[in-house]
């Protein structure tokens, strides 16, 4: 997704749970992650592309662990929002890079789609469905951000590309809005999660929210 919607979905589903500075920190460390050097090249397990969910799940779970230490050490707790922070974006991501949206909406008529708001962030029958896939990045999908290029390299471009595939922006569709609902939802889910961890292990949830 564009940086303003992670932002966006960042704000909506958890602006007043963190502290101004931790939800700063928390999103930096979210946009960092599509930063091209950084987060981009050579990882697709940070973004679910390529169909890499195992990679992507294992990613998620490497993130849950790191602020996990922290708070049960005494390092700075930046590195837990940090960790946050890419974990969310790697979350929000499987919406926009899969066709799992589009594979929810397929149960329902087209003429009378659910809202937004109901889709269900986390079905089971979808998360293990055998034909559940994210774009593939090709090498030529680079030129299709060259304007005068993208309408050829659209073209060439398979339709199993992250090009075609990707719920990133409003202009990619219907099921845009949808993606967003999706990604604010499993961010909640997420920090739900993660809340009921520190509390399994008699930690102090005040200071990961930065609330103390």
């Amino acid at each position: 997704m564009l940086r303003e919607y992670h932002v966006q979905i960042m704000q909506e589903a958890l602006g007043e749970t963190f502290s101004p500075r931790a939800l700063e920190i928390i999103i930096a460390a979210n946009l960092r992650q599509d930063d091209f050097l950084i987060g981009q090249v050579g990882h697709p397990e940070y973004h679910f592309d390529h169909n890499c969910f195992v990679e992507s799940d294992a990613y998620i779970k490497e993130q849950r662990e790191i602020i996990l230490q922290t708070l049960k050490g005494d390092n700075e707790i930046t590195l837990a929002w940090e960790a946050f922070g890419r974990l969310t974006h790697t979350a929000q991501d499987f919406y926009a890079h899969s066709n799992y949206v589009r594979m929810w909406l397929s149960k329902y008529s087209k003429d009378a789609p659910p809202l937004p708001e109901e889709i269900a962030a986390l079905d089971e029958e979808l998360l293990n469905h055998p034909e559940l896939h994210s774009g593939k990045i090709y090498v030529l999908e680079v030129l299709s951000y060259l304007p005068f290029l993208r309408p050829l390299v659209m073209r060439l471009l398979p339709e199993d590309s992250h090009a075609h595939m990707n719920l990133d922006y409003s202009a990619k569709g219907p099921s845009f809005p949808y993606a967003i609902e999706a990604a604010v939802k499993r961010t909640v889910h997420e920090y739900m999660f993660i809340s009921r961890l520190i509390e399994t292990n008699d930690l102090k949830l005040d200071t990961f929210t930065g609330k103390f």
